[in-house]
């Protein structure tokens, strides 16, 4: 068992190294989804510690649209002119690393990965906005944050629902509640946008 145990990291070990010094730049979303798929003993048939496929999907997609949410909001904090956005901006970045903080114990706990940095769409995406000017920047931002939590509701509401894992499924559910009340803030804000 040892040996083989030993085996598999030596494989895992030698893909990694390959992987990195092929050139091209891996989504860090892509490689957290693609670790927490090998973990997943349910389809495996390896021992360890079961992953469930859905459970670490979620968990990766909320972790990076988390981390997102904190960069577009920083961001915000800066280069936005309304005060309410500037306001809502704030709680952004407080609500969602509390968030992202919550999230990371319960991966490190279970044994998914999750992404380092948001992914490469949701980069795109944040440079995007920030080379908005400000006057186009405060409009840009709040339609963003309806379509994120608009997206983020749809999943959180998945998961709570669906989730096998009683703490992911917790989490879904208690966070739930907090994405919510923010598109219903940032709806109010955005009637009130010149």
């Amino acid at each position: 068992m040892k040996k083989l145990s030993l085996m598999m990291m030596f494989v895992l070990s030698a893909w990694m190294f390959q992987a990195c010094n092929n050139g091209a730049k891996t989504d860090s979303k892509e490689s957290a989804d693609s670790a927490n798929h090998t973990k997943d003993t349910t389809t495996t048939g390896a021992t360890g510690i079961a992953v469930d496929q859905g459970d670490a999907k979620f968990a990766t997609d909320a972790a990076n649209g988390g981390m997102a949410e904190v960069a577009v909001a920083k961001v915000a904090e800066q280069k936005a002119i309304n005060p309410q956005v500037k306001k809502f901006a704030e709680m952004m970045v407080k609500d969602h690393s509390k968030a992202n903080e919550e999230l990371m114990g319960i991966a490190k706990i279970k044994n998914i990965t999750l992404p380092a940095e948001p992914s490469e769409e949701k980069q795109k995406e944040l440079k995007d906005l920030s080379a908005k000017s400000t006057t186009d920047f405060d409009k840009a931002y709040v339609d963003a944050m309806i379509d994120g939590h608009k997206k983020t509701i749809t999943l959180f509401e998945d998961a709570a629902k669906n989730c096998k894992d009683a703490d992911l499924k917790a989490f879904a559910t208690n966070t739930l509640p907090v994405i919510k009340g923010h598109l219903t803030e940032i709806e109010a804000i955005k009637k009130g946008l010149k």
